[in-house]
């Protein structure tokens, strides 16, 4: 890094083995607990790593307020996201109560093919992901029903869950209603739409490599482990007698959709949902009151039907059900918000800038950023946002468009979080698709991260197109001017090798 791009840093950032040292410390508390004491759950380790960035910055010279002030700052910015996760608990414990989570399990029973459920169930959380611009509220919602399709099946979890989220996550991440989608043009100057449109030469691919994946991989289980009739219609003489089923409960996510398709917000969008559903549970299930209906949004349903798939199945959601992920959340926030506050990441993204060699390790090094950044802070916001403002400077002074930047920053941040257990991301898609992984059991469940196909092809395809030099455009003369005008800081590097 040339001597101005190190004028333009704002503060003094700590040596980087000093930026390290919280880093390693926590990951070093966090896997003495899962590896040693066999206890999954990141919330204590994650404590620690604030109080340790906290003294260290203490040092360094960041007083304890203003460390504080960068952690609550990065805890406000997340709010929506926690409030989703709060409106999906409670859509959940209602749906399912109200007959809708049953009826789509019903009548996908009886009318999917087992050879395509991994495709279909792919395709259809890629639809409503983009309608909702949220892949959490396509995974809580249709992904919990396909789950139980897919048991119905005999299909594994893992593999359900791998085509539910990179089904899901493939939506957020060209959905113009999606927050993250939106977040990553913001951080890097350019138009939404642009950057979506400059997505899809890595996620269209990826897509369909997962599809046809999916497809093989359908027929296969299908074969290997054959459908039982009497176990599906044992699933639906149990969904019967306990529930009045219909099409018209399936009236709830059908409102969801139309107003996503307006362009209305999500998060009233989903509240709209809770508020339908109950309506739906009142006017059609016998064991629904109102009253019933505070118990199953602060608690979730609870059945016995005697079947303990079933149950296991159907009794989820509610409020409560999301404490665990929101915990995690915000200490993850609140460590990546102390990190961040101290100079931590950044020196640690000022050292990997340092070495690049050539534009494809610029955008290789974006990409692994992003993915650190939500593998050690837990939360994809960060990993998309301090990239952002780290990279873009460097981009600039190579006359590469921050289009590359924006890609990548999805990729690292975007796509890789529902990968990360203790990530914001995967705690809410191990937590709502009843993966079973938080209490310690099930952990062979994990083996969704390789199989979510639509999440991982996509950055190894980004990487082998900035080292070829295709689909990564330049920046336009109107980006060259607009940077000026605005009085973008642009890195120059000496040691960047530019491909034609």
């Amino acid at each position: 890094m040339t001597d101005s791009a190190a004028a333009n840093t704002s503060t003094q950032l700590p040596p980087l083995w000093l930026a390290l040292t919280p880093i390693v410390l926590t990951l070093a508390i966090l896997m003495t607990q899962l590896f040693v004491f066999d206890h999954f759950a990141p919330h204590v380790p994650l404590v620690f790593g604030i109080a340790i960035t906290a003294l260290m910055g203490y040092f360094t010279g960041v007083p304890w307020l203003r460390t504080r002030k960068g952690i609550f700052h990065v805890i406000h910015v997340s709010m929506p996201s926690l409030s989703v996760l709060i409106i999906v608990g409670m859509l959940i414990g209602v749906w399912i109560a109200s007959g809708t989570v049953p009826s789509l399990i019903y009548y996908g029973l009886n009318l999917i093919k087992p050879e395509y459920f991994l495709l279909t169930a792919m395709l259809v959380c890629a639809v409503v992901s983009v309608s909702l611009g949220t892949s959490w509220g396509a995974v809580g919602t249709v992904g919990l029903a396909l789950m139980g399709i897919g048991a119905g099946f005999n299909i594994p979890m893992y593999w359900t869950a791998g085509a539910v989220i990179s089904g899901a996550f493939f939506g957020d991440k060209v959905s113009p209603l999606s927050d993250t989608t939106n977040l990553a043009p913001a951080v890097t100057g350019t138009n939404v739409f642009d950057h979506i449109k400059n997505m899809m030469p890595t996620t269209n691919p990826a897509m369909l490599i997962a599809m046809i994946i999916y497809t093989v991989m359908g027929f296969r289980l299908a074969g290997d482990q054959p459908v039982s009739m009497t176990e599906i219609e044992q699933i639906s003489q149990v969904l019967e007698a306990n529930f009045n089923l219909s099409p018209w409960l399936l009236l709830p996510p059908l409102v969801v959709l139309a107003l996503a398709v307006t362009k209305k917000p999500p998060i009233p969008s989903l509240f709209a949902g809770v508020l339908v559903g109950g309506i739906v549970g009142l006017l059609t299930q016998p064991h629904v009151g109102i009253g019933d209906l505070f118990e199953y949004a602060q608690n979730g349903f609870n059945i016995s039907t005697g079947v303990e798939d079933i149950d296991h199945l159907l009794n989820k959601g509610g409020i409560q059900s999301m404490m665990w992920t929101i915990s995690l959340m915000l200490l993850a926030l609140g460590f990546g918000g102390a990190l961040e506050k101290t100079g931590c990441l950044e020196a640690v993204v000022h050292a990997i800038v340092s070495k690049v060699k050539s534009f494809g390790m610029v955008q290789t090094s974006a990409i692994g950023t992003s993915f650190l950044t939500n593998a050690i802070a837990g939360d994809p916001y960060i990993a998309i946002a301090l990239p952002g403002r780290m990279y873009s400077p460097l981009y600039r002074g190579l006359g590469y468009s921050t289009l590359n930047l924006g890609r990548a920053l999805e990729e690292g941040g975007t796509l890789m979080s529902p990968l990360i257990p203790w990530n914001a991301g995967g705690a809410f898609c191990i937590t709502a698709l009843g993966l079973g992984i938080i209490d310690g059991t099930h952990m062979e469940n994990l083996l969704y991260i390789p199989l979510a196909f639509g999440c991982w092809i996509a950055p190894i395809l980004g990487i082998t197109y900035a080292f070829a030099g295709i689909f990564s455009p330049k920046a336009t003369p109107e980006e060259l001017q607009a940077w000026q005008d605005q009085g973008e800081k642009i890195m120059q590097v000496d040691n960047v090798h530019i491909i034609d």
